[in-house]
Order: C-alpha cells, then sequence, then structure tokens
C-alpha cells in the first residue's frame, strides 16, 4: 500500500518553542529577532529625525517615502530572482548587512537629496532581503510547514520591533540630535550582527546548481505570463493596504474625527502586536491547502469590511461609545490581518513554480510593495478626504480583493483535484 505525503510527513509544530526546535527556523529566527530590534528603533526615530534635526518638510518627507517605495517594487523581484541563481544565504546576509550600513547613515543625513538616496537604498535591499528570505523558506521547508514558519517569524518580528520601539524611547526622552544619531548608529550595528548569524544557513537553502551544458528541461514559465499568480500578486497587494490604514488613516481619524483620547493610537498598536503573538502560529494552521487558504482570506475580508464599518461609526459618538467602537475595530482589524496574512502565504507557495521559488516569491513581494506604496495615496482619497463614504469604499475594496483570492483559491484546488 502507497503510503500517503500526510503519513509521512510530520506535523508542523504550531507553538514558538516546538517549532524552533528546527535548526534553520532557529537561525532565520534569532537573525530576525536581532535585527528587528533595530528596525524598531528606525521606525521610531526616522520621521522625527527628519524632521527635527535635518529640517525637512512634511511634503518633503512624504516624497522620500513614495520613492524609496517605488523602488522597493522593482528590487522585490530582482532580489527573488538572484536567489534563483546565487547563494541565497550569502545573499541575504550581503543585503541585510549593506541595509544596515544604510541605517547608520541616516545619522549623517543632513539634506533632501542624501536622504532620498539612503532611503532608496535602504528601502531597496530591504525588499529585495524580504523576496531572497521568503526563497529560503520555500526551499528550507515542505508544504506543511512554510506557512508556520512565515507565522513564527512574523511572530518574533512583532516582539523585535515593540522591544525596538521602547529601545528607541531612550532618544525620544534625550530629545536630543546626538542621542538620535547615536541610536540610529546602533540599529545599523544590529542588522550588521544579525547578519552574521544568517551565514550560518545550511546549504540546502540555496537554489540547484544549474549546469548550462545539461540538456534538461525548462525551469518554467516566467512568473509574469503565470496569469493566475499575476492576479493573486495584485489581489494580496490591495488587501495589503490595510498596513498603511493600520498606520496612517486609522491614528488619523482617531486624533481629527473621534472624540476618543489621542492616547487610543497606542492602545490600537497594542492590540495589534498582542493579537499577532499569540494568534499568528494558530491561526495560520493548515493554508498549504489551497482550498483551506482561500476560506481563511474570505473570512479576512469579511472582518477587515466589518471593522471599517466600526471605524466610521466611532466618529461624531460620545467618548465611551468611540473607545468601544474603535477597540472593536482594532481587534477585527488585527484578525483579518493575521488570517489575510496566513492564506496569502499558503497560496504564495503552492501556487508557485518549486523551481523558480526566488521569482515567483519577488514577484510576490511586488505586490505587497505596490500595496504599501499606494497605501497612503488611497487612504487619503477615501478616509481622509470622505470620512465614513470613504470607510464604505475601503471596506468594499478589501472584501472584493479577499473574494478574488478566494475564487482564486478554488480554482487551484478544483484543477488539482482534477490532475
Amino acid at each position: 500500500m502507497t503510503t500517503s505525503p500526510a503519513e509521512t510527513t510530520p506535523a508542523p509544530k504550531h507553538t514558538l518553542r516546538a517549532a524552533l526546535s528546527d535548526p534553520t527556523l532557529k537561525i532565520l529566527a534569532s537573525a530576525i529577532l536581532v535585527s528587528t530590534l533595530g528596525r524598531g528603533i528606525f521606525l521610531t526615530l526616522t520621521v522625527l529625525y527628519f524632521s527635527r534635526f535635518v529640517g525637512l518638510s512634511a511634503v518633503e518627507i512624504a516624497v522620500i517615502l513614495s520613492v524609496s517605495s517605488g523602488v522597493g517594487v522593482g528590487t522585490s523581484y530582482i532580489g527573488g530572482r538572484l536567489a534563483d541563481r546565487f547563494s541565497a544565504r550569502r545573499l541575504l546576509a550581503g543585503m541585510v548587512a549593506i541595509q544596515g550600513l544604510a541605517i547608520a547613515a541616516y545619522a549623517f543625513a543632513g539634506n533632501f537629496s542624501t536622504a532620498v538616496v539612503i532611503a532608496c537604498i535602504t528601502v531597496g535591499v530591504d525588499r529585495g532581503a524580504n523576496a531572497t528570505r521568503s526563497a529560503i523558506i520555500a526551499r528550507a521547508f515542505d508544504g506543511t510547514h512554510r506557512v508556520n514558519a512565515r507565522a513564527v517569524l512574523r511572530t518574533i518580528t512583532n516582539v523585535g520591533i515593540a522591544v525596538g520601539g521602547m529601545i528607541a524611547g531612550l532618544a525620544l526622552t534625550a530629545g536630543t540630535a546626538e542621542a538620535f544619531r547615536w541610536m540610529l548608529v546602533s540599529a545599523g550595528v544590529v542588522y550588521i550582527l544579525s547578519a552574521l548569524r544568517l551565514r550560518r544557513l545550511p546549504d540546502r537553502v540555496d537554489a540547484p546548481r544549474h549546469d548550462p551544458a545539461s540538456r534538461a528541461p525548462e525551469r518554467g514559465i516566467s512568473p509574469f505570463r503565470d496569469r493566475r499568480y499575476v492576479l493573486l500578486t495584485v489581489l494580496s497587494g490591495i488587501f495589503g493596504m490595510q498596513f498603511g490604514l493600520a498606520e496612517m488613516g486609522v491614528p488619523l481619524w482617531i486624533s481629527q474625527e473621534t472624540s476618543a483620547p489621542d492616547v487610543l493610537i497606542s492602545v490600537v498598536l497594542v492590540i495589534n502586536t498582542v493579537c499577532v503573538v499569540l494568534l499568528q502560529v494558530p491561526l495560520s494552521r493548515g493554508t498549504d491547502d489551497p482550498r483551506r487558504a482561500g476560506k481563511i482570506v474570505m473570512t479576512g475580508g469579511v472582518l477587515m469590511s466589518v471593522a471599517c464599518t466600526l471605524y466610521a461609526l466611532a466618529g461624531g459618538v460620545p467618548v465611551v461609545a468611540a473607545i468601544t467602537l474603535l477597540c472593536g475595530a482594532a481587534l477585527l482589524h488585527s484578525l483579518a490581518e493575521i488570517l489575510s496574512q496566513a492564506g496569502a502565504w499558503g497560496l504564495s507557495f503552492e501556487l508557485a513554480n518549486p523551481l523558480q521559488a526566488g521569482a515567483y516569491q519577488g514577484m510576490f513581494g511586488m505586490g505587497s510593495a505596490l500595496g504599501a506604496m499606494l497605501a497612503p495615496l488611497v487612504v487619503t482619497a477615501t478616509v481622509v478626504e470622505h470620512g465614513p463614504l470613504g470607510w464604505a469604499v475601503l471596506g468594499a475594496v478589501f472584501f472584493t480583493s479577499a473574494a478574488g483570492v478566494a475564487l482564486i483559491a478554488r480554482e487551484a484546488s478544483t484543477t488539482a483535484v482534477l490532475a
């Protein structure tokens, strides 16, 4: 009797301690924990540093963010393609080290032009590194473990960023340019230290060597010619604008359009962080099955639509009602984020050509980068400009994109069964 894959492949370990018993995941996790400490410092201080000590205007800072995000769209695919041709572990270590140097260089940015160049290097290399890391996960783990690995790494990322943000509070308390500069340099050094850890990854995470003289069949079509995968990338990128909504739209809505105190912005962030840390790993179970992944994304779309409705209702009501509605919306928003990410990861791995793991993961990363680039513009054109109507439009956009992903997953499941 033939043994099924489910009987031969051990189930993924759905707790952090158990999952980290895997040597490869342990190396990735420890490196990410270290680097995200630096990332938390960087994210907390950069905009304030540009504004207070470099003297840049809000428009100039917005241009820096948009231009660097645009660069990241292209480098996502480039990083993935390079991971198919060269040693992915060395490539990732090199990219993270370069990113550390670029972050440290922020301390010496004295004008708009220099800041743009440094930001483009930082964000561009970061997006390329993300694609390379995804290619490594695709090769190092099988279908039942890939999403679990991504979930574990995302949980650790949230912990690292939160701790890094608290460390950055030392510079905020001091309030001096020197304190900001030393903290940014320290963040860069932390990145470089994490790069040293990545060099210990095993050789199996690299792409198989290709012999040009062999007559082996081609590796398959380019991901850009895989219409199903392109559509998955676009729809996932659209739903990914919910990150920009959380970073920009929700804080502006709370402070300008509701009676809730501004401190609730921090409460919303804490709700999100706690939910991701506690629930990302367990709620990611089973998303290596495309049909289940599609259903999970669809559930996330429904929750995100309801969250948008609650956010909208929080405007113009008494303080207690506003706080209750906003906390409820933040909880649903966090759950939608967790579910959408888990389902999208599963589909991005399962629908990709395994012989071009880097290229496919790089293109999927392009969707995320494009969503991040467009999110400020979309949020401004909807929520900021039109209030409740804008929230309704955003809710419809999130629901529609999730439904599209669910249809792709259903079709993929049907095709696999027929095959």
